[in-house]
């Protein structure tokens, strides 16, 4: 055993310093808190983003963008998708009801049918859009096309 090779019992260092606890523990008087000022005080909290008085960065930098107030947004449903409905559900008049029971939407949403994939049942489908391509799939296999306002 040599001086270099000694070291503290396990355990018996680590302890965090008590702030507070008079002068002597060297973390006393102001307890680590500066002199005056809100930080100093009890029950100070610090807003998110203050930044020390410089301008915050959600402040320094523009407004990005435009967001459309009237925009209609629909859960796009692929052609491919019905003819799978109505291979495992055998079913051929799908409406925005069949597709809520099936979980492909979810309550309120619109849909629009979109021509992607090859449809060669004849199915009666009802729906709030359909794009130009899906009508023609659906319409060229016999099938009806009904638009739901």
């Amino acid at each position: 055993m040599k001086l270099n090779n000694l070291t503290p019992a396990a355990g018996s260092k680590g302890r965090e310093k008590r702030i507070g606890r008079g002068e002597g523990s060297g973390h006393g008087g102001t307890s680590t808190r500066g002199h005056k000022g809100a930080q100093a005080r009890s029950g100070y909290s610090r807003k998110i983003g203050f930044e020390g008085g410089q301008m915050p960065i959600q402040r320094r930098l523009p407004k990005f963008g435009f967001n459309n107030p009237t925009r209609v947004e629909y859960k796009a449903i692929n052609v491919a998708a019905l003819q799978a409905l109505h291979d495992s559900l055998n079913v051929d008049v799908i409406s925005i009801e069949t597709l809520r029971e099936a979980g492909f939407i979810s309550k309120n949403q619109l849909v629009k049918i979109l021509g992607n994939g090859e449809l060669t049942a004849k199915l009666e489908v009802s729906a709030n859009a359909f794009s130009k391509s899906a009508i023609a799939k659906i319409e060229a296999v016999g099938g009806t096309v009904t638009t739901i306002e």
